[in-house]
């Protein structure tokens, strides 16, 4: 699979775009929907994140909701199986769930499967606070699977995800 050009991404980037308070006042909502509307953008976002780990995986996972669509992609370019990691009650018979801290509260995600021996790609659309991902990386250990890597197409940089997440890998930052 050919390597996604340099313009190519930037142009993918571009259409990233960012609403003013939304859900909330003060919250400047990224929205990815533009980049994943666009065949030549989304194609070569979702090359671009798997192409560090195309030799290191047998499992894509994504986080509900976008990361759903993302890690569908991947694991669709890459011949691989898809993971949905869901919010709480959405997965029949899950396998494990983790709770995780948000500023209003606590939320669950939850999966099914035996990954004993499975290495697992998780892709999301944004590291923000790293709350989700530490969460994510945490059900698929508690599932069996080891997750070699985590990518993501936007890292909001002032939230502090990196710190739950070092080894995350985006594709912008803002």
């Amino acid at each position: 699979m050919p390597k996604p050009h340099r313009s190519d991404l930037a142009r993918a980037g571009s259409l990233i775009a960012a609403t003013p308070d939304f859900p909330k006042p003060g919250v400047l909502f990224r929205d990815i929907g533009p980049m994943l509307a666009d065949p030549s953008a989304l194609a070569a976002v979702t090359t671009a994140l798997h192409e560090r780990f195309d030799e290191e995986f047998d499992l894509v996972a994504g986080v509900e909701a976008r990361g759903f669509l993302l890690a569908g992609a991947v694991a669709a370019r890459t011949g691989t199986g898809l993971l949905p990691i869901r919010k709480a009650g959405k997965t029949p018979n899950p396998g494990a769930s983790v709770d995780y801290a948000l500023e209003y509260g606590i939320a669950t995600i939850e999966a099914a499967g035996d990954l004993t021996g499975v290495r697992v790609l998780l892709v999301d659309d944004v590291l923000a606070t790293g709350g989700t991902l530490a969460a994510a990386i945490s059900l698929v250990e508690q599932l069996g699977g080891e997750v070699v890597g985590v990518a993501v197409v936007l890292e909001l940089e002032e939230l502090g995800g990196r710190a739950k997440v070092p080894h995350a890998k985006a594709l912008f930052t803002a």
